[in-house]
């Protein structure tokens, strides 16, 4: 798919980060753009933002769904059909995703089954709910977001991460084996899985609004553990103190990433011109696959951190 102009996307996550990139991006192409998210609000900002530079007759909707309950991506769906009297898209884009349930030993459940769901659920049911729409395209492509954490299970020593690593694992195999599935039932729908390493995105903040209701709510005693962990000294910190090193934790992903969400989104959609089925997105992503590949079995040694430290400039 060379040209999105014309062209029906649909993407999960569109309020922030690299789903209102993408949109952005698409919707200067000329391509209307379906959204959902869980925040009406900032997908309203998207929507302005996008139809301010899109051609004259580029449609923006938008759809309040959370991706981990499958009853309401097939109502994203049914909308999307009504509200753009269509019965197809060329693009579906599952890029939603939260962080969180680190743990799967010593954390809290709900917020491992939540990361999960969303993170791999959101994909599943997101595809599912517009595969009938897909098929009746002329042409079309799907595109999964994954992350390095497909990958590599991990954000460095004593920071366990089992519940977004799985989830991302799964989406990575999934895309893989849907390539044969599409050749074989459906040969003019294509896929791709992305896999982004740091890219500058509030998905800190929104993990946190969405795991405990607030942007500003921070489980003290969970973050002290985890410091605890990595080695830090947290005894002498006042409660006030961790909020505050959880709000700089998060204004430092976003402003510090080496990769713009912006940025993200353009490698991303070069792939699909270009037909590639994986499309690793920032310098820190590819020197990650090269280590990871070059040497399995010492993944998730203290020295191969060290060297992957130095390649990315992560501070594992």
């Amino acid at each position: 798919m060379k040209d999105f102009a014309g062209k029906i996307a649909v993407i999960t996550g569109g309020g922030t980060g690299m789903g209102r990139e993408l949109a952005l991006q698409l919707t200067a192409e000329g391509c209307t753009v379906a959204l959902c998210d869980v925040s009406a609000e900032n997908m309203a900002e998207t929507k302005a933002r996008a139809e301010a530079h899109a051609p004259q007759g580029t449609r923006v909707v938008t759809f309040v769904a959370d991706v981990s309950i499958e009853d309401q991506l097939k109502a994203f769906a049914a909308a999307v059909a009504h509200e753009l009297q269509t019965d197809h898209i060329h693009l579906l884009f599952n890029n939603a995703g939260i962080g969180g349930g680190g743990s799967m030993v010593d954390g809290d459940r709900a917020q491992w089954d939540k990361t999960f769901n969303v993170c791999w659920g959101g994909v599943y049911y997101s595809t599912r709910a517009f595969l009938p729409l897909l098929k009746k395209a002329n042409e079309a492509h799907i595109v999964n977001t994954s992350s390095v954490n497909g990958f590599w299970a991990s954000l460095g020593p004593g920071r366990p991460h089992t519940a977004y690593s799985a989830a991302k694992f799964a989406v990575k195999g999934f895309t893989e084996a849907l390539i044969a599935d599409l050749a074989l039932n459906a040969p003019h729908i294509k896929c791709s899985v992305v896999m982004p390493g740091h890219i500058g995105t509030e998905i800190v903040t929104n993990s946190r609004k969405i795991l405990s209701g607030s942007e500003t709510a921070v489980d003290v005693d969970a973050v002290r553990r985890a410091l605890a962990a990595q080695g830090a000294k947290v005894g002498d910190l006042t409660d006030d103190q961790i909020r505050g090193f959880v709000a700089e934790q998060a204004r430092r992903f976003h402003d510090d990433a080496p990769m713009t969400a912006a940025e993200a989104a353009t490698v991303i959609l070069d792939g699909v011109r270009q037909d590639r089925w994986r499309i690793l997105v920032g310098k820190d992503a590819e020197v990650i696959d090269n280590l990871v590949r070059a040497q399995p079995e010492k993944a998730y040694t203290p020295e191969f951190f060290a060297e992957l430290a130095k390649g990315t400039g992560w501070r594992v």
